[in-house]
C-alpha cells in the first residue's frame, strides 16, 4: 500500500486533525491498482476540515490521471460546520470530491463505496454518488439529515436505523446496492466488485525485467547532506535509484549542471531531469531540448529536485537567462507524458517551475525528510531583507543595525 499525503494537516488545527482526518494511498486488490479513500471516524467523526477536501481532491486526481477504480471507506459527517465557510461553498471545495466521482464514473472509472458507518449529509453523497455501494448492517447508516435534524424540522422521532440503515437502502431505498451483515463481508464484497471490472483500458505499457540498482539502495542515507547546500553527485543518486544503476547520458558535456538521460526504473524506461547545481541558460536549453525528445519518444519523465533557482548576474542577464529559462518551463509546461517529482534537497525560486514543481502537475511528487521549498533560501532571503531594511533606516537618518540587534532581525528568516 503506497500511502499518500500522510503528513496533511500537521501542525493545523490545534493537532485535532491527524493526516487531516483521512487515509488516502494506491493498493492492490485482484491484481489491479486502486486508489483508496478511507474517513477515519475518530477524527471528529471523519468530518471534513478544509485539509480534509484538498486531501480528498488530491487522491481523486490521481485516480483520474492514472486510471485508478477508487475504494471509499466511508464513516463521515460530512463538513466540519466550524469551518464551513473554508470547507464548503469554492471551486475546490466540498462539492468537488462529488464532481470528480460523477466525472470519474463517466469516464469509466470506477466508483466504489463501503459504508462503515454513520454517513451524515455531504457524506451520505459518496455512496450515493458511487457506481456500487455496499452497507453494513448495524454500523452503516446514510442520510442527508440525522434524527435530530428531521425532529426539529418535521417533529418526526425516528432512529437513525430507521431512518437511514442497512434495511432501509437496500430493501426500500436502493441507495445502497449490497447488504454486509459486517465489515469483513463489506470488504470481501469490494474485492468482488473489483474483481468483475471489466479489463483495464489504459494497461500500462510493457517493461523489461526488473532489477535492483547494483549499488545498495540504502546508501541514500549517507549520501544526502544535512546542509542542503553542500553539493552533492546527483549521478550517485541516479546509480542507487535505477535499475542495474545503468544510465545513458544526454549531452555528458554540455550543460553540466543539469544531468538527463535515459534508464529503466522497475523495468519501465523513464527520462531522468536531475539538478547538479544551479541552472545556467546551457543547462535550461539542454534541459528543454531532452523534455521535448521525451515528449516526442513517449518516454515519462522523472525529475529529481535539488535546485537554488537559475543564474544571477548581469553578466547572464544579459546573456538571455530569463528567456532561456522559460524554453524550460515551457518544454515542462507543454510536455504531453506522465511526469513524477522527487525533490532531494531544496526547491527554491524559479527552479521549482522548471523542475516540475507542483503546479506543472507532476502525477506524483514526494519529498525526503530534508527537502525544503521556498521562493528563496533563508540566507539568500534575509540578506535581501536586510539589506532592504539597512536601506529604509538610512533613509529615516537612523543607524545600521549592528550586532545582536541585527542578529535578533536574521533570526526569524534563517
Amino acid at each position: 500500500f503506497l500511502e499518500l499525503s500522510p503528513l496533511a494537516a500537521f501542525g493545523l488545527y490545534d493537532g485535532r486533525a491527524h493526516s487531516a482526518g483521512i487515509v488516502t494511498g494506491v493498493g492492490m486488490v485482484h491484481g489491479r491498482e486502486c486508489l483508496f479513500v478511507a474517513n477515519d471516524a475518530t477524527v471528529k467523526g471523519g468530518s471534513y476540515y478544509p485539509m480534509t477536501v484538498k486531501k480528498h481532491i488530491r487522491a481523486q486526481t490521481v485516480a483520474h490521471e492514472n486510471h485508478l477504480p477508487c475504494i471509499y471507506l466511508v464513516d463521515s459527517g460530512g463538513a466540519f460546520l466550524p469551518m464551513q465557510d473554508e470547507v464548503f461553498p469554492d471551486i475546490t471545495h466540498f462539492g468537488r470530491i462529488f464532481r470528480n466521482q460523477a466525472r470519474m464514473s463517466g469516464d469509466g472509472i470506477a466508483q466504489i463505496a463501503a459504508v462503515l458507518g454513520s454517513c451524515t449529509a455531504g457524506g451520505a453523497y459518496v455512496p450515493a454518488m458511487s457506481d456500487e455501494s455496499i452497507i453494513v448492517k448495524g454500523n452503516g447508516t446514510i442520510f442527508l439529515a440525522g434524527p435530530p435534524l428531521v425532529k426539529a424540522a418535521t417533529g418526526e422521532v425516528v432512529t437513525a436505523e430507521e431512518l437511514g440503515g442497512a434495511d432501509v437502502h437496500t430493501a426500500q431505498s436502493g441507495v445502497a446496492d449490497h447488504f454486509a451483515e459486517d465489515e469483513a463481508e463489506a470488504l470481501r464484497l469490494v474485492r468482488n466488485i473489483v474483481e468483475n471490472l471489466g479489463p483495464r483500458e489504459l494497461a500500462p505499457a510493457a517493461g523489461e525485467v526488473p532489477e535492483e540498482p547494483a549499488h545498495d539502495v540504502e546508501d541514500l542515507l549517507g549520501l544526502i547532506p544535512v546542509d542542503n547546500r553542500t553539493p552533492v553527485d546527483i549521478k550517485e543518486i541516479i546509480a542507487r535509484i535505477v535499475d542495474g544503476s545503468r544510465f545513458h547520458e544526454f549531452k555528458a558535456r554540455y550543460g553540466t549542471t543539469l544531468i538527463c538521460g535515459f534508464a529503466h526504473i522497475h523495468g519501465h524506461k523513464v527520462g531522468i531531469v536531475a539538478n547538479n547545481g544551479i541552472l545556467f541558460s546551457e543547462s535550461s536549453m539542454k534541459g528543454a531540448h531532452f523534455v521535448e525528445l521525451c515528449g516526442q519518444r513517449g518516454i515519462p519523465l522523472v525529475f529529481l529536485q535539488n535546485i537554488t533557482g537559475f543564474m544571477v548576474g548581469k553578466a547572464y542577464e544579459a546573456g538571455g537567462i530569463a528567456k532561456d529559462g522559460a524554453k524550460l518551463v515551457t518544454a515542462v509546461s507543454c510536455v504531453n507524458v506522465p511526469k513524477f517529482t522527487v525533490i532531494i534537497g531544496g526547491s527554491h525560486g524559479a527552479g521549482n517551475y522548471g523542475m516540475c514543481g507542483r503546479a506543472y502537475d507532476p502525477r506524483f511528487l514526494f519529498m525526503w525528510p530534508n527537502s525544503r521549498i521556498s521562493v528563496m533560501g533563508g540566507p539568500q532571503a534575509a540578506d535581501v531583507l536586510t539589506t532592504v531594511k539597512q536601506d529604509q533606516r538610512a533613509r529615516e537618518g537612523l543607524p545600521p543595525m549592528e550586532g545582536g540587534e541585527l542578529e535578533q532581525f536574521r533570526k526569524p528568516i534563517l
